[in-house]
């Protein structure tokens, strides 16, 4: 049987501190460029750790909104205000790469910017103009069947289409609001049972139990999750069963 190779991606440098922990399991990361969390110094740290662990790195850019973890979009900001601050972002990230001498994968939005841009036809123009400075060279890692995916493939962009390892997912193929109590997967063992058919069959199985295509080029653990650590050991150490091993 063939092996199936997957990426893992995972969020950080957003004040947890557990990176060292979680570099040797993942295959790229999204490092926070210090708005919704962290720092630009946080940031650089993590940059040059993940460049030893030979990572996939990748800017994640959000809404500059501390006080929700980027997790909301900022109340009276116009979508120029929202983009200078990704600007600024991105322009701190990029330095902190060629001070370290590691190569720039992808851009991977943040949070409440990520859901945000999926479907807001608005803010994903003005998104992908704002980035395009950087298509020649990085890759957008995107909510896989999203709007936006279709519209950054149509303008040229390398797309990568992200799937969720520890989110479940409504009929709609949308990720279930963090509102819900089930929301998060938690459990390393049901994260397992989430991932293995949308890498073996393009399937996910939605928090109302249908099976529903998905296409899956990376699969985010999020970081922050308190079980982060835990549930991607447990990936590692039982994957191999289904022929399935980090890209």
């Amino acid at each position: 049987m063939d092996v199936i190779r997957i990426d893992i991606n995972g969020d950080v440098a957003e004040g947890i501190g557990n990176e060292k922990a979680l570099f040797p399991y993942i295959s790229s990361c999204n490092i926070c460029c210090g708005a919704h969390a962290g720092s630009v110094e946080e940031m650089t740290r993590i940059i040059r750790l993940a460049h030893v662990h030979q990572l996939k790195i990748g800017a994640h850019p959000g809404y500059p909104d501390r006080v929700n973890f980027g997790r909301k979009r900022p109340e009276n900001s116009s979508v120029s205000t929202l983009m200078a601050s990704i600007e600024s972002q991105l322009r701190d990230f990029q330095k902190a790469i060629v001070q370290e001498g590691a190569h720039w994968h992808h851009i991977k939005p943040h949070g409440a910017l990520y859901n945000d841009l999926a479907f807001d036809t608005e803010l994903m123009h003005a998104f992908l103009k704002l980035v395009a400075r950087y298509k020649e060279d990085v890759a957008l890692y995107v909510l896989s069947g999203s709007p936006f995916a279709k519209l950054a493939k149509e303008k040229g962009f390398k797309v990568v289409s992200e799937v969720f390892a520890d989110r479940n997912y409504t009929d709609d193929l949308t990720l279930c609001p963090r509102s819900h109590p089930d929301a998060l997967i938690r459990d390393p063992e049901k994260v397992f049972a989430h991932i293995v058919p949308m890498a073996k069959e393009g399937l996910v199985r939605t928090l109302n139990g249908q099976l529903k295509a998905l296409s899956a080029d990376t699969f985010c653990v999020h970081g922050d999750t308190p079980e982060a650590v835990a549930i991607i050991k447990y990936l590692k150490d039982h994957l191999a069963n289904h022929n399935i091993t980090l890209a």
